[in-house]
C-alpha cells in the first residue's frame, strides 16, 4: 500500500472529482457518510456530539457530519472558528445545508470567552484543520486545541488530528490528542511515527472510493507492508523440494550468561524454513544447544566464554546472522572483522555486532553489499549518530541505505525498512506485547532463514518483519500483551506460516 505526501493526497481528490466524475460536495458527503457509518459500526451514534470546524474542507466534512448525525435524532453543536474570512466553496454549501436543521447549535469562536463548556460523556469530532497543515498553530486555534486536549472527552479526529502535519515533525506544537483517527483511503506518513503516537490515537482506514487510476500510477518513497505485497514475495514450496534447495545458514551467537539469545536465535532459524542450521557458539553452549535444539548443528568456539572465531570454511554457508549476545570483547570484535574481510554474500547483523561496528566506524564500509542490519532505535543512534525527531531518523536511515548499499531494519511497532533504491517500507504487523528481551534475536533467526533460503535481502526484509510482527499478534490473540515473551513470538511462526497466501499449483 503506497503512502502518498500532502500533495499527492490532495492531487488523488482533485483526479477522483475530474475522472469519476463526481463533484467535490459529493465526494465529502461520501466521506462524511463513511464516518457516519464508523460510529454507527462502533455503537456511538446514541452519544452527545460537539463538532469543531474550520473553514477549509475539514471542516466541511465536520458539518456535513454534523447534519448527517442530526437527520439520526442525535444531539449535535457546531462550533466555527471565526476569522472572518469566507470558508471554502464545500464548507459554504454545507453550512447552507445545516442550517435548515434547527435542533444542531451553531457556534461561532472569536476569542477565548466563546469555548465551549464541556459536559460528560459527550463526543468530541475535531475538524478543525485537515491535511494541508503546513506550519504550527498559533494564537486562537492553538488556544482551542489545547482547551479540547483538555476537555477529558473522547476526541474523534476527522482525517488527521489538527495541528498534525502529514509529513513533517510537528515536535513541541500543539496538536489535537485523538482517541480516533478517521482517515480516508490511505494511512499518512505521520500516523506511523512513534513521537505521533500520543496524538493519532487508533487510526481507522475508511474507503471512499478515490479513482484507483491515480494510485496505481503515482509514485511514491514510502510503502505499507500489506497482504498483496506478501503475496507477490512469499515462494509456496513444491511437493519434490528437498532440504538442499533451502540454504544452510549459520546463526553466530551467545556468550557466558547469554546462551538465551542463541537459542531464541537459531530456534527461529529453523521455524523459519532453512534447509539446514548451524550455529557457533562459545563452548560453554554445547550442551546447551545439542539439548534444546537438536534439530541445529552446533559449532564450538576453542574459548569457554565468548565467541573468538570460526574455524570451519565457512563459505559452505547460505547465510551468516551475527550479533544476538555476542558481547563485545576483543575477540569477539577480532572475529567479526575476520568475518566482514572474507565473506561476499550477505549478512545478517544484529545487537553486539552492530554495537561492535558502532565503535568502529569504519567497519561500516566493510559491510557486503546487500546485507540486512536489524538495530533498535538506540543501536541506530550508535551507529548513525542522534536525531532530534522521528522524521529525521527515517531520512538518515534512507541515506545511509543507499549510501552504504545496506538494507536497515530500523525496529520498533512500526517497524521501517530502508533499502539501497530509497524505498521506505513500513510495517504493520506485530503489538506492544513484543517489547520485550528476546524479539529481536528471534526476527535476526527470521531473517537469516529468509536470506539462506535465497529471498533477495529487501524481500527477506519485508517477510520477515510481517511474518515476526504476525506471529506476536496471533500470540497476542491466545495470551495477551503483559505475559508474552519472545518464545511465544517463535511458537506461533507455524500459524503465521499457515496464514500466508499459497498458489494452488503447489499443493
Amino acid at each position: 500500500m503506497k503512502i502518498l505526501n500532502a500533495q499527492q493526497i490532495r492531487e488523488w481528490d482533485q483526479y477522483t472529482i475530474q475522472h469519476e466524475p463526481i463533484r467535490s460536495i459529493d465526494l465529502m458527503e461520501r466521506a462524511a457518510t463513511n464516518c457516519i457509518e464508523w460510529l454507527q459500526e462502533n455503537n456511538l451514534i446514541d452519544q452527545s456530539f460537539v463538532i469543531f470546524c474550520g473553514k477549509g474542507n475539514n471542516g466541511g466534512d465536520g458539518l456535513a457530519i454534523a447534519r448527517l448525525l442530526s437527520e439520526k435524532d442525535c444531539r449535535v453543536s457546531v462550533h466555527i472558528l471565526e476569522f472572518g474570512n469566507r470558508g471554502t466553496e464545500d464548507f459554504q454549501t454545507n453550512l447552507e445545508r445545516l442550517h435548515q436543521y434547527h435542533p444542531v447549535d451553531i457556534h461561532f469562536i472569536q476569542t477565548e470567552e466563546h469555548f465551549h463548556s464541556f459536559r460528560k460523556n459527550e463526543i468530541i469530532v475535531d475538524a478543525l484543520l485537515g491535511s494541508g497543515l503546513n506550519r504550527p498553530l498559533e494564537g486562537i486555534t492553538a488556544k482551542l486545541v489545547n482547551h479540547i486536549n483538555q476537555s477529558g472527552s473522547k476526541i474523534i479526529s476527522i482525517d488527521i488530528p489538527s495541528g498534525l502535519p502529514v509529513d513533517q515533525s510537528a515536535k513541541g506544537n500543539s496538536i489535537i490528542k485523538a482517541a480516533h483517527t478517521l482517515s480516508f483511503q490511505m494511512y499518512k506518513l505521520a500516523f506511523l511515527l512513534p513521537e505521533n503516537a500520543v496524538f493519532v490515537g487508533d487510526v481507522h482506514i475508511l474507503d471512499i472510493g478515490l479513482h484507483p487510476d491515480f494510485y496505481n500510477s503515482v509514485e511514491t518513497n514510502y510503502e505499507m507492508i500489506d497482504e498483496e505485497m506478501i503475496a507477490a514475495i512469499y515462494k509456496p514450496r513444491n511437493r519434490f523440494d528437498h532440504k538442499g534447495k533451502f540454504g544452510h545458514a549459520l546463526i553466530v551467537a551467545g556468550s557466558y550468561g547469554k546462551m538465551g539469545a542463541a537459542v531464541l536465535c537459531t530456534r527461529a532459524c529453523l521455524r523459519s524454513g532453512a534447509g539446514l542450521t548451524t550455529s557457533h557458539v562459545p563452548k560453554c553452549g554445547y550442551e546447551i544447544m545439542q539439548a534444546t535444539l537438536p534439530e541445529a548443528m552446533a559449532m564450538t568456539d576453542f574459548n569457554s566464554s565468548v565467541i573468538t572465531r570460526i574455524e570451519e570454511d565457512i563459505s559452505k554457508f547460505s547465510c551468516i546472522g551475527i550479533g544476538p549476545g555476542i558481547g563485545t570483547a576483543t575477540e569477539t570484535k577480532k572475529m567479526l572483522e575476520e568475518i566482514l574481510s572474507s565473506w561476499r554474500k550477505a549478512l545478517v547483523l544484529d545487537a553486539d555486532a552492530l554495537n561492535i561496528i558502532a565503535a568502529e566506524k569504519k567497519l561500516l564500509n566493510k559491510i557486503p553489499g546487500g546485507s540486512i542490519l536489524s538495530p533498535h532505535p538506540k543501536e541506530f543512534e550508535r551507529l548513525f549518530g542522534e536525531v532530534k525527531e522521528n522524521f529525521e531518523q527515517i531520512e538518515l536511515a534512507r541515506q545511509k541505505a543507499k549510501e552504504l548499499n545496506l538494507v536497515i531494519v530500523l525496529k520498533g511497532h512500526h517497524t521501517v525498512i530502508t533499502t539501497p533504491g530509497g524505498k521506505t517500507y513500513f510495517n504493520n504487523t506485530g503489538n506492544a506485547g513484543m517489547a520485550k528481551g528476546g524479539s529481536g534475536d528471534v526476527l535476526t533467526g527470521i531473517l537469516t532463514a529468509l536470506v539462506a533460503q535465497n529471498y533477495d535481502t529487501i524481500e527477506a526484509a519485508i517477510l520477515g518483519v510481517y511474518l515476526h510482527g504476525l506471529a506476536g499478534d496471533l500470540a497476542k490473540d491466545e495470551i495477551g500483551v503483559e505475559a508474552m515473551q519472545a518464545s511465544d513470538i517463535i511458537n506461533h511462526l507455524p500459524m503465521a506460516f499457515l496464514s500466508l497466501p499459497e498458489t494452488p499449483i503447489f499443493r
